[in-house]
């Protein structure tokens, strides 16, 4: 893997950013494909999973218009998360016009290289507008899952821009179809906004460059007042569990936002109930959320708010690349604060008390997918 990737320097902070916090597939789908019918010159698209269906065929009728228009567009998959993107939709996308290719398609090498998955979810519309979250183009996104995004003015644009252009010209991508895709445009550059806040696009790049993982530890070392995690998927580290655990010891306020009986992966769900006990008698704060599957990950720490890819587990943490929006921007914290408080009314609070009491059956799947995932870990 290619060094201009795997060990680029840490994102500078950028000043003059704009940010608008988009809650659920509502607010954040039609934002995106209202800036997408606005392109002028180009949309670059970086996305884990893309699976043929309702949401697939309005994002290539997307694509396909804004292509007509004499717009560049380029779309960059990952090689395992598109698997679901059947062969006549990725036809139909080259043919009309839309540069694809993908990262790391799966094949007869290592075990290591199968396992590193592009993981960021980025969309750039000329230079200006940026997008960034946990979102896919599947159906499951549309009605099924809660998923938040942020959508993103000013000079941190650059940065989204800049990291897709360099997967994109790296040696683990290739063109599904076999013509040589017409170069990327020239990359525009945003002026500072007015009245605009910090921000910069943080990177995460599997176990050789965790520049993601030290910026969430130095905000958990030096929160204050809160520290709000929302994942799917708590599988944490020992020293991420350990730095929990200290802050609310020190009296912050420690909460995690998690699914509920409502999840993609049971087992996973098992593997972090584990941890549960240690958690709550360190003080923290456990919130299962009950609606429906909760995919999104952000973190609040005093004024600090970071929303992207990353679900913060060793998994994503040793394998992935990643990619969060960082930002000290009051205004943004305090509707992330909201939204956090509206999940916190949705879900069901886990009481140590209560916890103690749980089922032989439900400690018995603790143990079993407990085991599973730290054999898996050790094989790293």
């Amino acid at each position: 893997m290619r060094r201009s990737y795997l060990q680029h320097r840490s994102l500078a902070w950028r000043e003059g950013n704009r940010y608008l916090l988009l809650p659920e597939a509502q607010c954040f789908v039609p934002a995106m494909f209202a800036a997408i019918e606005g392109a002028k010159r180009y949309v670059l698209i970086e996305l884990y999973l893309m699976e043929s269906g309702a949401f697939a065929d309005r994002m290539m009728a997307a694509l396909a218009q804004a292509v007509e228009r004499g717009v560049s567009v380029y779309l960059l998959l990952d090689g395992f998360g598109a698997m679901k993107l059947s062969r006549d939709d990725r036809d139909k996308l080259t043919q009309a016009g839309v540069a694809l290719r993908f990262f790391n398609p799966l094949g007869l090498h290592s075990l290591a290289r199968n396992l590193s998955r592009d993981h960021r979810k980025i969309v750039v519309v000329d230079g200006e507008i940026a997008f960034t979250g946990g979102f896919g183009v599947v159906d499951e996104f549309l009605d099924a899952w809660y998923e938040i995004a942020v959508r993103i003015e000013g000079p941190v644009v650059a940065d989204w821009e800049r990291l897709f252009r360099q997967l994109w010209r790296s040696r683990l991508t290739r063109a599904e179809d076999k013509r040589r895709p017409e170069p990327l445009p020239k990359q525009r550059k945003p002026a500072p906004l007015d009245n605009g806040a910090l921000g910069r696009a943080m990177p995460g790049r599997g176990y050789r460059y965790q520049a993601i993982r030290h910026s969430l530890y130095r905000q958990i070392g030096g929160a204050e007042k809160r520290l709000w995690l929302c994942t799917p998927y708590f599988v944490p580290t020992f020293t991420l569990r350990r730095r929990l655990a200290r802050a609310a010891r020190r009296g912050v306020d420690v909460r995690l936002l998690l699914p509920g009986s409502k999840h993609d992966h049971p087992s996973v769900r098992y593997a972090g109930q584990r941890f549960y006990q240690a958690m709550l008698k360190a003080g923290v704060r456990i919130f299962e959320f009950q609606p429906t599957f909760i995919h999104a990950k952000f973190v609040l720490a005093d004024d600090w708010v970071s929303i992207g890819s990353c679900n913060f587990d060793h998994w994503n943490l040793h394998w992935n690349l990643e990619a969060n929006q960082e930002a000290i921007d009051v205004g943004l914290a305090q509707e992330v604060q909201t939204l956090f408080e509206r999940n916190f009314a949705a879900s069901v609070e886990v009481l140590a008390e209560e916890w103690d009491k749980r089922p032989w059956p439900q400690r018995a799947k603790e143990w079993l997918f407990g085991t599973l995932d730290a054999f898996i870990t050790r094989l790293r």
